[in-house]
């Protein structure tokens, strides 16, 4: 097992900007107010020559009935059993607390290595002022400054030497495995889903929109199964993305687009697919992501026979023309058809990686050209002659022809379908290129 350190302290006093400097990058969002961090992140930080994991949590609140900080409280009691070392990290400006008095007992209490991190000692009088902090009855005391980054080698450099021999190094186990992103608007159930998947509170669940603010990656390796799970911020309508926090979420929904191999587009099966499902949709779509649709709270909604095709059918006409996607119909609440669609999203994943051989690609494709023929164009006859497919990320074909800009969208969409039709492509945003022979 690899070496993990937890950053635990009361709220706002820079966990996530020291979070930000041991991994040398931007990961957590981090905002002038308290309670930006809900949930708790991962990275791995490297120091001379050594990898180690880092977690971030958020600001710890002991005896709170606030429906987020009783669930932060359930988050930092994980990363604390999670950890072999902590970082309890203070302000300088404040002094000493009730909450750091509170914090240093419950941290006491799991028997482990603690350092303590006294933040924004940045002048000579704060320098001073920092050694109060003994008082919490810590032997290894550092004085920082995690926004200009003054400080942080020294915390690494006793890090390091905590790390006992035998430890292996913190790897990038991600970097091979299938990348799946739960996107959706606020309050549609993401967060629930991820929950119900692996079984444990992996993330704060509330009935108030807006409760993931970031990026949350999760390895899942359950019944011979193993991807990353990703969950994001709901992608609100812009006219309702009011703070800055709100917006860095929705950068980093669309960030982590991006990194996905497969993306579950969640949709509410009480309001059905609107507007800002569909922009979602095209996001992922014009990104040559996988997707599949997750109708939930399906276990809401009255129904007949005849429910499920009809409200399949009215998503299908809102997505034209890519309508050969996958769609399911669950309630992430009560784990009805969760692992189905954990399945489907897999063959998804398995449909994008696919090489399908020249020989038959030509065979079957030409076969279906010459039952129709691509349309002459100022008297100009098309003639394709072959099919190949390209080395690319996302299924790509190129069919050889000898005017390849006289042929229309319409004869394009012609072959993608009979190409969807003959091969395992559900799912999946393919191209297609004409060249010239």
């Amino acid at each position: 097992m690899s070496y993990t350190v937890a950053i635990i302290g009361r709220p706002n006093v820079g966990k996530s900007t020291l979070f930000n400097r041991l991994l040398e990058e931007r990961k957590a969002i981090t905002d002038d107010f308290s309670g930006v961090t809900r949930d708790r992140q991962y990275g791995i930080s490297n120091w001379n020559g050594k990898n180690f994991n880092v977690i971030d949590t958020g600001g710890f609140v002991l005896h709170s009935e606030d429906i987020f900080e009783k669930a932060i409280r359930r988050q930092v009691r994980l990363a604390i059993a999670e950890s072999d070392l902590m970082v309890f990290m203070v302000d300088v400006t404040t002094g000493i607390t009730d909450l750091d008095e509170a914090l240093a007992q419950e941290l006491r209490k799991s028997k482990k290595p603690v350092i303590l991190v006294v933040n924004k000692v940045d002048n000579t009088e704060r320098s001073y002022a920092a050694n109060e902090f003994y008082g919490l009855g810590f032997e290894n005391l550092f004085s920082v400054s995690s926004m200009s980054g003054s400080g942080t080698g020294e915390i690494l450099d006793f890090i390091i030497e905590q790390i006992p021999e035998d430890v292996e190094d913190a790897v990038d186990i991600y970097a091979e495995l299938p990348k799946i992103t739960i996107v959706g608007q606020p309050n549609v159930g993401k967060s629930t889903l991820l929950n119900a998947l692996i079984g444990e509170e992996r993330n704060i669940v509330t009935d108030i929109a807006g409760t993931t603010r970031d990026s949350i990656h999760t390895h899942y390796n359950l019944y011979g199964k193993e991807f990353l799970l990703i969950d994001t911020a709901g992608i609100r309508k812009k006219a309702k993305v009011h703070e800055d926090l709100e917006f860095y979420s929705v950068i980093r929904a669309v960030k982590a687009i991006e990194e996905a191999d497969v993306c579950i587009l969640m949709i509410d099966a009480k309001t059905g697919i609107e507007l800002q499902d569909l922009k979602i949709f095209g996001i992922i779509e014009q990104r040559k992501k996988g997707v599949v649709i997750l109708v939930n709270k399906w276990d809401a909604i009255e129904k007949d026979s005849k429910t499920m095709l009809e409200y399949e059918k009215k998503i299908k006409e809102k997505i034209a023309p890519f309508t050969d996607v996958p769609i399911l119909f669950i309630s992430a609440l009560e784990k009805q058809r969760i692992y189905q669609a954990i399945d489907k999203v897999l063959e998804v994943y398995e449909n994008k990686q696919i090489k399908i051989k020249t020989n038959e690609l030509n065979e079957i494709m030409l076969a279906e050209i010459e039952k129709f023929h691509p349309p002459a164009y100022r008297g100009e006859y098309i003639k394709i002659k072959y099919i190949t497919q390209l080395p690319a990320k996302t299924p790509s074909f190129a069919f050889f022809c000898n005017h390849p800009d006289y042929i229309r969208t319409a004869y394009k969409n012609y072959l993608e379908n009979r190409m969807r039709e003959h091969f395992s492509l559900s799912g999946v945003p393919i191209n297609i290129f004409f060249r010239k022979k």
